[in-house]
């Protein structure tokens, strides 16, 4: 997102908040390298679209049970320390899957286990990474971080598949290789923060489920929040067909994982682009409606994407893809920082991280199952049409966000 040059450049003299996003950089692309290889991989090994979708599922699982748990931590211990962890531990899961590929892979059951402890630290390291980036800036600044945040993101998800299918090519024990050493630099720079602990602001709240669940019920008195968070899970749910892109590239568009290092990557280069455009020309009426074109846009993609047969008309459809759901996640992000407290931004972040979870792995575990049975096409092309009647059934549930026109404390 584009911010103004003066701004831009006072946050960047904030050395710890350089830090962060350079951390974050690393680590998501380390992570978009992986999930390449892992998918292409697993396929090779298997040829059964269904362990695609089992790689999505052994992160979710662990991911759905420690994330609430991890957003009370990140209220009430140093965030550093936590997200260097989650880090650290990411990086062991690397070097696991460098050892498993140097000695051969005959099962795919070795990567699920290794996608679990992935999924354990990807549960506390979203909710602490959310919530530690406020804690870096001063409240003025906040607004310019956000932006420069999301763009060096977007940069990494757009980098990160397109280089992972790339030094596929040289073996997959050069990608995971290659991930273990970007994660850990990212821990040694995420140690390196002087400020973003919780000595002075931690929550104190006791331990137990009423703090546990303190997010989720903060979450459902914001219908608005809650509306548009669950839009965008169950959208993203049955519209995920990125879990099958090892399916495309090898079976029906023949490309290789370079090819699916560009498929992968189509996504982010429209979420980057739409990204710009809302930095420049941000979304400031009828904000409701936005939201729902964004998954409408989404779900017709979807579907071309499902019956393209070139590679092309692929790239297209996934490039319109991540543009739409740019959308989406432009107006949920600004809705729950809008309306959310410090002291319980983590809880918050926990339940909106588990939204995310759950439509990006639960829906590659969907998308799997549904191709096993259906077929790879078949299941894009149900999902996409699904996408469709979510955002219809969301319409009539959720009047008040079809309805909303400017995002709370705008209004003039």
């Amino acid at each position: 997102m584009t911010v103004p040059s003066d701004a831009r450049r006072a946050v960047l003299r904030n050395r710890d908040f350089t830090r962060f996003i350079a951390a974050r950089f690393l680590a998501t692309l380390a992570v978009q390298m992986q999930t390449v290889a892992v998918g292409w991989q697993v396929y090779e090994v298997t040829r059964n679209p269904l362990d695609l979708g089992l790689v999505g599922l052994s992160q979710f699982l662990p991911f759905v049970l420690l994330v609430l748990p991890a957003g009370h931590l990140a209220d009430s211990r140093d965030r550093r320390r936590i997200l260097a962890v989650c880090f650290a531990l990411e990086c062991v899961c690397a070097l696991l899957l460098l050892a498993f590929a140097a000695r051969g892979l005959d099962s795919a059951r070795p990567v699920f286990a290794v996608m679990v402890l992935f999924g354990v630290a990807r549960a506390f390291a979203m909710p602490t990474g959310q919530a530690l980036l406020p804690n870096l800036v001063p409240r003025a600044q906040f607004g310019t971080a956000v932006a420069l945040n999301s763009s060096t993101w977007q940069v990494a998800t757009i980098a990160g598949p397109s280089l992972g299918g790339l030094v596929y090519l040289a073996g997959p024990s050069v990608v995971y290789g290659t991930v273990a050493a970007l994660l850990a630099a990212s821990v040694l720079m995420v140690l390196g923060l002087r400020t973003g602990g919780r000595d002075e602001a931690r929550s104190v709240e006791p331990p137990g489920w009423q703090a546990l669940l303190s997010g989720l019920r903060f979450v459902r008195s914001k219908r608005l929040v809650l509306g548009a968070i669950s839009l965008d899970l169950f959208a993203v749910l049955f519209g995920g067909a990125t879990a099958l892109l090892p399916v495309y590239a090898a079976d029906v568009l023949h490309v290789g994982p370079a090819g699916l290092g560009w498929l992968r990557t189509a996504p982010g280069i429209g979420a980057a682009l739409c990204g710009i455009a809302l930095g420049v020309l941000p979304i400031a009426r009828q904000v409701g409606r936005w939201m729902f074109g964004g998954v409408i846009v989404y779900g017709l993609a979807t579907l071309v994407f499902g019956f393209s047969t070139v590679l092309w008309l692929s790239l297209v459809a996934l490039v319109v893809m991540g543009a739409g759901d740019m959308v989406s996640v432009y107006v949920r992000h600004l809705l729950v920082q809008l309306e959310t407290p410090d002291d319980i931004r983590g809880r918050v972040s926990a339940v909106n991280a588990v939204f995310i979870g759950a439509s990006n792995e639960l829906g590659e575990f969907e998308s799997g199952v549904t191709a096993a049975w259906f077929g790879t096409v078949p299941a894009v092309i149900v999902g996409g049409c699904a996408t469709l009647v979510v955002a219809g059934v969301w319409w009539r549930r959720f009047p008040e966000l079809s309805r909303m026109d400017r995002f709370p404390g705008s209004e003039s």
